[in-house]
């Protein structure tokens, strides 16, 4: 069961026997695809459960839009348009016939949903207008290709809001923003920087993009999620008008906002070490597992009466259990297995145990055996999926500081890039960025709010106007 790659020594080829050893995924006869295994989708219905109640408080509602996009339709935000046509994959042909129209399918959905938008939309009453649907993606990358990172086919929810003015849509780009950030951080124990994208990163059409952005333990920065302010851009383009209250015409105000299944990567780069998945417990699909040690069948017998009291004390707690009571498998062999899928916590019944009316607790994260009586084991377990929850996200957050780094001009930049994230000071020009990105390869990953420049432009020398991070990235 151990992992044949070690996540210090070669974290490529690690990641990659990671998710799959751990059935998180697999791989199809489809090119760039994967099946999402029902333990990755599991913690996909963690996030979406975590995310839909705080959409729901904000009164965004979930719909569902069709997949297949006329070209036409893309077509008529040109921006937009030119920004997905590399990666677009087109359907051609129903059965034997060919189309009349070229469809895409689903790059992102604002051509198609904002067609919607401008029949139902007529008036400020209409206004706010929140929708989010949960969907799959296609996008035909040939970049480097890997598990839940970049795949062709991928899965993710897309927020898009309507508004009677710029302030309520910028509020809501920041709120969609903060709740990533809290997704991040609170359910995957994963820690985010926040901050905006310069406009050469910008989504295609927007007026802004606001960005959360971690660091991988290979140094590398990942995207976990956007949120944008897209004005009334689109607005124009799809007759998105109302009526205001004094019967004058207006735009509408929009945004958009999202994060996929690349969440799933994040979490198991940041928390897996060389024996497998290590899950912060609020997103485990098992918290829980009892392993049995038994020679005889009464000796199972009596770990299986001790096991089902303190399955019936978790279960009463929330807590998601499991007994392991297969015969063919040895004790080792399952301690390894369960490693490997990250389970939280691991309760193991022998002999020895019952004898002393107790019972052995492992922590995923720390591997270190404590023996506790019958009594307290459910209170202390709870206990301990609390504390490793934040333990994990206190270790990750320490980590990821070991990678970020501030420079104070371009030599040091250069080396410092290699390791992680770059703060360092940016004058504006599009000019500097993108000659830092075709010398250094890293690119401007996130201008952070409210932070005023200091300093001179890390590339060309000249007053900063910015402060932004850089980093190469997935």
């Amino acid at each position: 069961m151990a992992l044949e790659h070690k996540k210090a020594a070669d974290f490529s080829e690690w990641y990659l026997e990671l998710v799959q050893s751990s059935q998180l995924m697999d791989y199809t006869p489809v090119q760039g695809c994967m099946v999402i295994r029902e333990r990755g989708y599991a913690i996909w219905e963690k996030i979406q459960s975590f995310l839909n109640a705080r959409m729901r408080k904000d009164g965004v509602r979930n719909a569902y839009f069709p997949m297949f996009i006329p070209e036409s339709l893309l077509k008529q935000e040109a921006e937009h348009f030119a920004g997905f046509v590399p990666e677009v994959a087109w359907v051609t042909h129903g059965g034997d016939e060919a189309l009349g129209e070229r469809l895409a399918l689903r790059p992102t959905s604002e051509t198609i949903m904002y067609t919607m938008f401008a029949k139902w939309i007529s008036s400020h009453r209409d206004l706010p207008l929140k929708v989010n649907q949960w969907c799959n993606i296609i996008r035909w990358d040939t970049k480097a290709l890997k598990p839940f990172l970049r795949t062709r086919e991928f899965l993710w929810q897309e927020g898009h809001t309507a508004h009677a003015s710029k302030e309520e849509a910028e509020a809501e780009v920041r709120r969609a923003l903060d709740w990533y950030a809290d997704l991040c951080e609170q359910l995957l124990c994963v820690p985010v920087i926040k901050g905006k994208k310069s406009d050469a990163e910008k989504f295609p059409g927007a007026d802004m993009t606001t960005t959360i952005e971690a660091i991988m333990p290979d140094g590398k920065a990942l995207q976990c999620g956007t949120s944008h302010l897209l004005g009334q851009n689109f607005a124009k383009i799809f007759g998105i008008r109302f009526k205001t209250a004094d019967g004058k015409e207006d735009l509408a105000w929009q945004t958009s906002w999202g994060v996929s299944t690349r969440l799933i990567g994040a979490l198991a780069m940041v928390h897996g070490d060389d024996r497998g998945l290590v899950l912060p417990p609020l997103v485990a699909p098992l918290q829980v597992v009892i392993v049995p040690i038994f020679k005889t069948e009464e000796d199972k017998k009596m770990a299986l009466r001790s096991a089902e009291k303190l399955i019936a004390a978790l279960d009463a707690k929330g807590i998601t259990t499991h007994f392991d009571e297969r015969d063919e498998r040895s004790p080792g062999w399952k301690f390894n297995e369960w490693e490997m899928k990250g389970v939280p916590i691991r309760v193991e019944i022998g002999l020895k145990d019952l004898a002393k009316q107790g019972m052995t607790i492992v922590r995923r994260d720390k591997g270190e055996k404590e023996f506790l009586d019958d009594a307290k084991a459910a209170d202390y377990i709870a206990t301990q999926l609390d504390a490793m929850q934040k333990d994990l996200l206190l270790r990750a957050r320490a980590e990821a500081q070991s990678r970020m780094f501030e420079a104070k001009d371009y030599a040091e930049f250069k080396q410092l890039v290699e390791k992680g994230f770059v703060k360092a000071g940016w004058c504006g020009d599009a000019r500097c960025e993108e000659a830092i990105k075709e010398e250094t390869g890293a690119t401007l990953r996130a201008i952070p709010f409210d932070e005023k420049p200091k300093g001179n432009c890390v590339f060309c020398g000249k007053p900063a106007k910015e402060t932004a991070y850089f980093a190469r990235s997935y």
